[in-house]
């Protein structure tokens, strides 16, 4: 008699179904606990396939889009990555798993704070952090191979287009209202190809940072 399959396990086999492919990013969303980074309040639906709210007004996404952004950015193991929106660190945690190095933005510094204390938790050591607007992106540091958004964009934004390298790609979610066009941009020697990934539903980006928080 086969045994029932685990929460985890239906996850995954949820995420297959909608067409998330890549083994790596099964692999990875598979060794990534989401419940260590959902409110205690909602830890009965860490494993539902679910968007959940988390301080500062702000959400962990549901993990089919997690792996949806993760697999069209096409993350290769010497990838340098810019994460615009910590959140509660779940995302970056799958992108760490990834990538060479993760480069991450949040305007709140408290959400940074315990993303940090998370991550280190899972020993994951290639994560840099800054606190400060993701809008502006991280020019120090640039050019990345990927950048990710985790808040919807309320244009092209040309600035973060330009921190990436040649033949680079970000995506993100585009648009002002309840609901965005989640967009992959693919660097090219003329400009950019664009990409729609369909229908999503993010929190605005905003500039600056949080003065409390």
């Amino acid at each position: 008699m086969s045994e029932e399959p685990t929460r985890l396990e239906r996850l995954l086999n949820t995420l297959k179904a909608q067409g998330i492919t890549d083994k790596k990013v099964l692999h990875a969303m598979e060794y990534t606990p989401r419940d260590l980074f959902v409110p205690e309040l909602f830890l009965d639906r860490s494993w539902e396939d679910s968007a959940i709210p988390i301080n500062c007004g702000q959400t962990i996404s549901q993990p089919y889009i997690v792996a949806l952004m993760t697999q069209a950015l096409k993350i290769e193991g010497r990838h340098r990555v810019l994460e615009i929106g910590t959140g509660s660190g779940y995302q970056t945690a799958v992108l760490s798993r990834l990538a060479r190095y993760v480069y991450t933005i949040e305007r709140y510094r408290s959400l940074m704070v315990e993303a940090e204390i998370r991550h280190k938790r899972l020993m994951l050591e290639n994560i840099i952090y800054r606190f400060g607007d993701g809008w502006e992106g991280w020019p120090e540091q640039a050019p990345f191979d990927r950048i990710l958004v985790t808040a919807a964009l309320p244009e092209e934004p040309t600035h973060l287009l330009a921190q990436l390298k040649p033949k680079g790609i970000m995506v993100g979610p585009q648009g002002r209202g309840s609901t965005q066009r989640l967009l992959r941009y693919t660097k090219t020697a003329d400009g950019y190809e664009t990409e729609d990934l369909g229908e999503v539903r993010f929190v605005p980006l905003i500039a600056g940072v949080a003065r409390e928080n």
